[in-house]
């Protein structure tokens, strides 16, 4: 069903299923400062190396063209992804344009945090209000291992500078690996006793050609949330739209930050999705776990009308799935990989 924009001539982003879609994420590059042992993997290393040609990737005058379209249609949140976004070319620039988009609300980045310390004041002013930072181990040598890199110290440099700033939200993101990470789950979790953080634990996701999920490697949220009651009482705390998929809870009453659980797996949220992909290679994607792509870099460089981008847009929405099939598909068969996730994490957006 078609829902109607009263203030403007553009149809609203509402799915099949009456899902109204108001959450575009971004892929700003493919390109990326580390090389995360779980994103690159065996004979596809690489091959997975390879980068987009820079006419691959959609300009900025290019982005902020489809947002304002985006934006007249409904979408209030925009997330910057990669890759890594911090590593294109004037990316302050691009953040200070997109945020005098009128109507868009909500401008939040997601990194890995190793150049964060050097844009946060700067990205802070332009008008990112959210930060996500990518991290999935305590300890520096690890890090070293999973990340290829050895910045730690830098990252977490990065983390104290953003909490001691006003930005509204700070979350880490700990994608749970069982016998690689999951032993830190409780150091982690102590995080948000004593910092202003949300602590986000996700189950690590069959994605991509060359991942190195498996069964044994999975762990399922109620494992990880029973790991956490040992710290002691987990108290809910009511959902904000914010919050995403997030089921948050705090460690007692006393705690100053919060634990999120994201369960893409075990309690899959796709009732309720209200997001929309960009690749970096200029494809709307409206489901991660899915290779349906709809090619609007085509569109925007055949002169086209801001018509034809609106249409290009609800053709994506509208083919959006009701769910996926994680659990069916991965979890009780033996084949390791990626399931109707095929493309690279870096170009899809993390």
């Amino acid at each position: 069903m078609l829902k109607e924009n009263s203030k403007l001539s553009y149809t609203l982003l509402v799915d099949q299923y009456e899902r109204i879609i108001s959450y575009l994420r971004i892929s700003l590059t493919d390109r990326c400062n580390l090389r995360c042992a779980y994103c690159l993997a065996g004979e596809e290393q690489e091959r997975q190396l390879i980068k987009l040609a820079r006419n691959e990737i959609l300009t900025y005058e290019e982005l902020l063209r489809m947002v304002r379209i985006a934006v007249a249609m409904g979408i209030s949140k925009i997330r910057l992804t990669g890759g890594e976004p911090l590593v294109r070319r004037d990316i302050i620039s691009f953040v200070n344009r997109l945020a005098a988009i009128e109507g868009l609300e909500d401008i939040r980045m997601t990194t890995n945090g190793v150049l964060l310390g050097y844009f946060a004041r700067e990205l802070l002013a332009a008008g990112v209000k959210k930060i996500n930072i990518s991290l999935d181990t305590l300890k520096p040598g690890r890090f070293a291992e999973i990340t290829g890199s050895d910045c730690f110290a830098q990252v977490w440099e990065s983390i104290e500078t953003v909490l001691a700033l006003d930005f509204s939200s700070v979350k880490l993101n700990m994608v749970v690996m069982r016998k690689v990470n999951d032993d830190e789950i409780l150091d982690f979790a102590r995080l948000s006793m004593e910092k202003k953080l949300q602590v986000r634990f996700i189950e690590f996701m069959p994605i991509g050609v060359s991942t190195r999920w498996n069964r044994d490697t999975y762990m399922g949220s109620d494992e990880i949330m029973a790991r956490l009651s040992s710290l002691g009482e987990l108290l809910p705390v009511a959902r904000e739209l914010s919050d995403g998929p997030a089921r948050v809870f705090k460690l007692g009453e006393g705690s100053i930050g919060s634990l999120g659980l994201i369960s893409p797996i075990s309690h899959h949220f796709c009732d309720r999705c209200n997001r929309l992909r960009l690749t970096s290679e200029g494809r709307l994607r409206s489901c991660l776990l899915n290779d349906e792509e709809v090619d609007i870099r085509k569109v925007l460089r055949g002169g086209c009308s801001d018509n034809d981008i609106a249409e290009t847009l609800l053709t994506a929405v509208y083919n959006k799935p009701r769910g996926h099939h994680l659990e069916k598909n991965r979890l009780e068969d033996e084949e390791i990989g990626g399931m109707d996730c095929h493309g690279r994490m870096s170009r899809i957006g993390g």
